[in-house]
């Protein structure tokens, strides 16, 4: 009975990890994270709170009618500028991956990346890889290459934004945007940047 009992805890204490490990590693497949992000804009047009909504756009409507010189050179653009953009691929038959990845440069100069219609086959710890390669099917492509690691994954379905580091450049580093699993090294999905055009 005694022997019997030290079997239990000894089967009790080796299957309480072996569970905790066997729910890390399966949860992601059985459990979808949606992100639904907007796209961060660099200035938010504001009405001053003495002002009503219908004064600012009659404001704004007189504005545009108003007659204006001729500018010699145009103005650059204000707001974010995409400067490239690719769609995601499956990396196998059961990593898959699926939207767009847009590189945008902001009016002060910083990067953004922006997922949009994303979706993923889910797994453990997931990162957000912008690679040399331009479309690497292997780890060992990665790492011949060289990648900045931006961020965990967000979520495996749905819109989101990542930012650059401030030293990006995207001749040297934005030959691809990758979704990678860390734990085992596998490559989910790719997304081949091409310029804007």
């Amino acid at each position: 009975m005694r022997k019997r009992n030290i079997l239990i805890i000894a089967g009790v204490v080796v299957l309480i990890p072996v569970l905790v490990v066997a729910w890390w590693l399966l949860r992601p497949l059985l459990v979808s994270q949606e992100v639904d992000e907007a796209f961060p804009l660099a200035a938010m047009a504001v009405v001053p709170p003495e002002m009503t909504m219908a004064a600012a756009e009659a404001e704004m409507r007189d504005a545009a009618a108003a007659d204006r010189p001729e500018m010699a050179e145009p103005m650059p653009p204000a707001g974010p500028v995409a400067v490239a953009s690719g769609n995601f691929r499956d990396a196998d038959s059961f990593h898959r991956g699926q939207g767009t990845a847009t590189l945008y440069r902001q009016a002060d100069g910083s990067h953004l990346l922006r997922f949009e219609d994303f979706r993923v086959t889910n797994g453990p710890d997931l990162r957000v890889l912008l690679a040399a390669a331009a479309n690497p099917q292997s780890r060992g492509e990665l790492q011949d290459g060289g990648y900045v690691e931006l961020a965990p994954l967000k979520g495996n379905i749905g819109s989101q934004n990542y930012e650059l580091p401030p030293d990006f450049d995207l001749a040297a580093q934005g030959g691809s945007v990758i979704i990678y699993c860390r734990p085992f090294q596998v490559i989910f999905s790719v997304a081949p940047l091409q310029p804007a055009g």
